[in-house]
């Protein structure tokens, strides 16, 4: 892990965050400046890598199994859908050199492309963001 990464202290625990899902290899916790309440973002534990072509396929499959557990949890707790997106390099959209997934819950009727803005949508405050990460969690634990 690097030592200057913010997704590595997040992981280590050095920096707290909203916890979705957590195991000995992959977080997904809730992003600080979401696109859409319950904006999730799924990194790996177990290595540092910049981008999806530096990355293993062993610790891809790791964090897509993820992805999948945080998508159908967000269909349980009646999102009309999510959107995941993977951006690689600054020219790419990616902001932190670190190998993650986003996951955005949608609102039902919602058809309209997503539109990125972060911290579109923020919590109103800390209070908020863990209800929504404990029933979010909650969600992800009973799917399989």
């Amino acid at each position: 892990m690097a030592d200057n990464c913010l997704f590595c202290k997040i992981a280590a625990g050095a920096i707290p965050s909203a916890k979705v899902y957590e195991d000995e290899n992959v977080l997904a916790f809730l992003d600080i400046a979401p696109v859409e309440k319950g904006h999730t973002l799924v990194i790996s534990k177990k290595t540092h890598t910049e981008a999806l072509i530096e990355t293993s396929d062993d610790i891809l499959a790791e964090m897509l199994s993820v992805v999948r557990k945080v998508g159908k949890a967000m269909m349980k707790l009646g999102f009309g859908g999510y959107n995941v997106v993977q951006n690689n390099y600054p020219d790419g959209g990616q902001a932190i050199p670190h190998i993650h997934f986003h996951v955005i819950p949608r609102q039902k009727g919602r058809t309209a492309p997503l539109e990125w803005k972060s911290g579109a949508n923020p919590y109103a405050d800390d209070a908020e963001r863990a209800a929504f990460a404990g029933r979010l969690a909650s969600a992800v634990a009973e799917v399989e």
